[in-house]
């Protein structure tokens, strides 16, 4: 309890705890966008508690792995090499973790292009609650342990990490809903989503191999293409409300 006075009376925890909560929010939009895209895949009434389950997984899982600190840490020593170049856990599981999201990315850019026959007559449910849940889980477990291996760098303190969790957590939690719905009544945000998601697969990819990526370039390439894309929807909108009803 000492300690954690002291910490509310230290300016450097408060700009850590800051910094945190900031980085685990950016972090947390890549695990969401993949969660919208895949529980709307499901039948309406089920979409809704399978975010809350896969967020609250994530919950779960990074307080479990904040929990194992130490250990976390040593995934970061390389285990074997090959042509010179060591290979950690954590790089094993990045690369994993990568190759999931372009193969699961791809495949949904192809389902979109070229539908099933089901799904060419509106049936909604193309994937099942627990194969849905498990597809979460599996990135979950990647973001989690990319996002504290980088909380660990940053301070020294598991509590500021755990507060900085659970806020990022909450704010996954509440922005959910809305942008599930904002992603599926917009076909054209389903595309750049996933395009989005191939991107961050390949940034997963070379950091597994020892290639970083500055995260500050993914992101704004992100929200420039999300500009982009929220301009054209602006502009699609206009023109269909200056189109009178007879030539609609």
């Amino acid at each position: 309890m000492d300690s954690l006075l002291q910490l509310t009376a230290d300016p450097t925890a408060w700009a850590a705890l800051a910094t945190l909560v900031v980085m685990e929010v950016v972090l947390g939009i890549d695990n969401l966008i993949f969660i919208s895209i895949i529980t709307n895949k499901l039948p309406a009434e089920q979409q809704s508690r399978a975010r809350r389950i896969g967020i609250g997984l994530a919950l779960i899982l990074r307080l479990a792995l904040l929990g194992t600190v130490a250990w976390i840490v040593h995934l970061t020593e390389p285990v074997f090499e090959v042509f010179g170049k060591g290979f950690s856990w954590r790089d094993l599981i990045l690369i994993a973790g990568g190759l999931f999201l372009l193969w699961k990315a791809t495949k949904e850019i192809h389902h979109s292009v070229d539908p099933s026959p089901e799904e060419k007559i509106g049936n909604a449910a193309t994937i099942t609650f627990g194969s849905a849940i498990v597809q979460i889980l599996i990135l979950d477990l990647v973001f989690s342990i990319d996002s504290i291996i980088t909380a660990v760098g940053m301070t020294e303190h598991v509590a500021i990490m755990v507060i900085a969790v659970v806020s990022a957590v909450t704010v996954m939690l509440l922005a959910a809903d809305p942008l599930s719905r904002f992603i599926a009544a917009n076909p054209t945000v389903v595309m750049l989503a996933l395009g989005f998601l191939i991107m961050i697969g390949m940034t997963l990819l070379a950091e597994g191999f020892g290639a970083h990526v500055p995260k500050g370039y993914i992101y704004t390439a992100m929200a420039f293409s999300a500009g982009v894309e929220i301009l054209n929807m602006l502009a699609r909108r206009r023109r269909r409300a200056k189109t009178p009803a007879g030539r609609a």
